[in-house]
């Protein structure tokens, strides 16, 4: 292979279109672009998925403002009790790493905790060792002669609800209003010196 020899592949290179060169292009005189309309003329023709003057595509949906918690959103990694029943073997310690080697979770980083869920039977006793479980799945762990511990994880903070702050006791008097609750007007504003 020699640098002359170098050459685009066949097909990817076509020659531009001339157009108004003669009766004999076929392309004299509208240039291929038909009789009158709007994409006739120079400069013009419509803009990208413009939809003819319909409500266009972007007004109809629906609107996103704010903030949303949709991206703290902490998705688990639910492995069964029959999961553990047909893996491991009596004696076994289920940690993230072993169930990450036996193909039962993808992250062992603990973004994406791993949480035991009841179903399935578990007839060996194991020792577990994962971020949460179901009442379900302690209690069959347990009954199995075997041991569930969780492991230490950042709770997600609960969401606390806002109490209306309403006029009691201690409350500021209204803006506009001098005195106090009686009404009667303080001796700073009554005139009297």
């Amino acid at each position: 292979m020699q640098l002359h020899e170098l050459a685009p592949a066949p097909g990817s290179k076509r020659r531009r279109r001339r157009v108004c060169r003669g009766h004999g292009s076929g392309r004299v005189k509208t240039s291929g672009r038909g009789t009158k309309g709007q994409n006739s003329r120079s400069g013009s023709g419509t803009r990208p998925f413009f939809e003819g003057g319909q409500n266009p595509w972007t007004m109809r949906i629906p609107h996103k403002r704010g903030f949303s918690r949709r991206r703290l959103k902490v998705i688990a990694q639910v492995v069964n009790l029959d999961d553990l029943e047909r893996v491991f073997r009596i004696g076994d310690v289920v940690s993230l790493d072993a169930l990450h080697q036996r193909g039962l979770i993808d992250d062992v980083s603990g973004r994406r905790p791993v949480k035991v869920l009841g179903n399935g039977q578990l007839t060996k006793a194991l020792t577990v060792e994962v971020h949460a479980a179901s009442a379900g799945a302690r209690q069959a762990v347990e009954q199995a002669g075997g041991t569930l511990a969780l492991l230490p994880g950042k709770p997600r903070p609960e969401k606390k609800k806002r109490k209306k702050t309403g006029r009691g006791e201690g409350a500021a008097p209204p803006a506009g209003r001098a005195g106090g609750e009686s009404g009667e007007p303080s001796p700073a504003t009554s005139g009297e010196r």
